[in-house]
């Protein structure tokens, strides 16, 4: 089968159907009170409440497809198969994809059937892997879909692509079912956070959610042909000013995360959404700001990509 990747096995095939079943009906109760994420919103998502990332109990999905413009070790040879939900449990003010994140392009709901078919499709297309883009708000429809997926024949890697927000308890229970954490590590602070992503906690959040991450899945490996199997990959994206942090968020990888920690240091930061309402944020990178956080990840001894 194309893209089979058949000398690496998953880790959500090493869990029986049974443990897969017990995990998705965890997450399936928790929306009675969502707890899925830091922000504890605790709304009845089944009986159509939302809380701050506007999700109840439908699942939107964006696009799906083989995408290019990943980085290297996702890419391989097929692309990286993107599944991009709407929505998001963040409230960044420069978001590059704001219209989804703020569900803003919803299409009919989809069932959970229909993603495991996605991820099938994706599978037999050739993609090198499976990547869930801002999966937060529905880690049960995900995992049930990835459980019906796995008895379908799906031998992929899972690629969790968030915004570093995570609840540890969450990633505890999404533990087997991902081999690939990829979480953006936004900030080196909480008060960047509340000031720019409208949450109080976000640093001290981020730095549980990167240990309990490496704890699961440890650095980043890569197959034979170059590509990601399993293991912790962070992205930061350099804000102007240094208003990211990045010396403190290289600090915390080396010295709590893993001096091996595999970084994408990000150049591509432009104005977007509300950005132009913040002067330090309403301009493009210098070329001197993206060296001095890039070299701040250098001197830390990290491995870049």
């Amino acid at each position: 089968m194309a893209g089979s990747n058949n000398y690496y096995q998953p880790a959500y095939l090493k869990m029986t159907a049974e443990e897969r079943d017990q995990r998705v009906e965890k997450f399936y109760r928790m929306m009675n009170s969502c707890t899925f994420c830091p922000r504890q919103c605790r709304v009845n998502r089944l009986q159509g409440e939302t809380g701050q990332c506007g999700v109840a109990a439908d699942l939107y999905i964006s696009s799906t497809g083989p995408h290019f413009g990943e980085e290297k070790e996702l890419v391989g040879r097929g692309g990286s198969g993107t599944i991009f939900f709407s929505n998001c449990n963040l409230a960044c003010v420069f978001c590059q994809n704001w219209t989804i994140s703020r569900g803003l392009d919803p299409d009919r709901p989809s069932s959970v059937e229909d993603l495991a078919k996605k991820m099938i499709r994706l599978q037999e297309g050739g993609c090198s892997n499976i990547n869930l883009v801002t999966p937060t708000p529905y880690l049960y429809h995900i995992t049930a879909a990835l459980a019906r997926a796995a008895e379908k024949g799906l031998r992929l890697p899972v690629v969790y692509n968030c915004g570093g927000y995570e609840s540890v308890q969450s990633l505890r229970l999404l533990e087997g079912f991902i081999d690939i954490y990829m979480p953006d590590a936004k900030y080196g602070s909480d008060s960047k956070g509340e000031a720019y992503s409208g949450v109080k906690d976000y640093y001290t959040r981020l730095r549980e959610a990167l240990k309990e991450m490496q704890r699961q899945v440890g650095d980043l490996q890569v197959g034979p042909a170059f590509t990601a199997r399993r293991g912790l990959l962070v992205r930061h994206l350099v804000l102007p000013d240094n208003l990211a942090g990045s010396d403190a968020v290289a600090r915390l990888l080396q010295e709590e995360i893993s001096p091996n920690c595999a970084v994408n240091v990000m150049a591509q930061y432009y104005p977007a959404y509300q950005a132009n309402d913040y002067p330090s944020l309403s301009r493009r990178l210098t070329s001197r700001e993206f060296t001095s956080a890039r070299d701040a990840f250098l001197k830390a001894g990290l491995r870049i990509l």
